[in-house]
């Protein structure tokens, strides 16, 4: 694209604070935009070709939603957590292992989503995000989600469309979780930790696509204690909360909810 066309957007993005330029084949994060670091709020540039995130981007100190979805990124410089107003992180689809520790500094982050990229494991230092809401990190090829987990303060995790077949423990002493999502991974029944049903806050654990049938839920520990309400699969854990499983079986269409 021509430097004339990214002229009249940052002319735009003067007065609105915002910078879109998506699906226009960028190899790099416009150096232009440099001028704007007083006041860009939001910026998107997603469906790109951009490599490389540069250190300048420590210097958008008003940044609140930074999307670069769709790009060719493998790494985050450290300046990344300079952005202490961040709100939203959006990073799919590019070609990430890990992320600098500096992301735990990003203290206003509520959302960050790094599904379809390329961790290995659970991505480390993200216990320091107080106000973190929303982690999704699906369509990876994480093999286990590790005790460390049990900092977060998230209170939905993706790890739909991964290689997990080992969850900690821990996973239940997470105080805001409430949705937890294993979808299409390698869990057998026996790699669910009865305490996400008996004493965690998750409130909607779905686990469609594993090793196990629905029928074999019953089998886990904690089972016998709730009761049935309804021929519609619908059960109680406790007086004040509920736990929805959401499970599929590998080779049916239909998907069964049921609520323990």
């Amino acid at each position: 694209m021509g430097n004339n066309a990214i002229k009249a957007h940052l002319e735009n993005s003067q007065k609105t604070g915002i910078f879109q330029l998506t699906g226009k084949g960028l190899p790099e994060f416009p150096e232009e935009l440099q001028r704007l670091t007083g006041n860009l709020r939001t910026v998107d540039l997603s469906s790109n070709k951009i490599e490389v995130l540069p250190a300048a981007i420590g210097n958008f100190l008003q940044m609140k939603s930074l999307t670069l979805n769709c790009n060719k990124l493998t790494s985050l410089p450290d300046e990344i957590g300079k952005l202490k107003k961040l709100e939203t992180l959006m990073l799919n689809g590019n070609h990430l292992t890990q992320l600098p520790i500096t992301v735990g500094q990003l203290k206003a982050l509520r959302t960050l989503s790094l599904s379809g990229n390329k961790f290995r494991e659970f991505p480390a230092g993200l216990g320091s995000l107080r106000h973190l809401d929303v982690l999704d990190l699906s369509r990876n090829h994480i093999q286990a989600v590790p005790a460390e987990v049990a900092a977060l303060q998230a209170i939905e995790i993706n790890l739909n469309q991964n290689q997990i077949s080992v969850v900690s423990v821990e996973v239940s002493t997470c105080q805001r979780l409430k949705v937890l999502r294993l979808e299409e991974n390698c869990l057998e029944l026996t790699s669910i930790p009865v305490s996400i049903l008996t004493t965690s806050q998750v409130s909607l654990l779905s686990v469609e696509g594993n090793l196990f049938e629905v029928k074999n839920m019953r089998d886990l520990e904690g089972y016998e204690k709730v009761s049935r309400e309804t021929d519609a699969c619908f059960f109680d854990i406790q007086p004040a909360a509920k736990l929805m499983i959401k499970v599929k079986a590998r080779n049916s269409q239909a998907t069964a909810l049921c609520c323990l």
